[in-house]
């Protein structure tokens, strides 16, 4: 198995606590995947307009919930398909 995309590695940086690693992480992908994890980052890090701009190029909708909870939700679906890459 490869080893895990950028945006997965960047919400594991974002769960070690270093928020500047797993922004830098996220750039590298530059799909919805990576622009998903930059929203959810932009958004921890209190700056509504730029989050807003991640979620429409990620085609997500603005989240709502705890950051706890969107953060487990981006996880548990990027793990979900990473896992059924061959």
């Amino acid at each position: 198995m490869e080893a895990f995309p950028p945006a997965l590695q960047a919400l594991a940086a974002d769960e070690r606590g270093n928020w500047e690693e797993a922004h830098r992480l996220s750039q590298l992908d530059p799909g919805k995947d990576g622009a998903w994890v930059h929203a959810y980052l932009h958004r921890k890090e209190g700056d509504a307009t730029n989050a807003a701009y991640w979620y429409a190029q990620a085609g997500q909708a603005v989240c709502g919930e705890s950051l706890e909870t969107e953060w487990r939700s981006v996880s548990t679906a990027l793990l979900e398909k990473f896992k059924d890459q061959p």
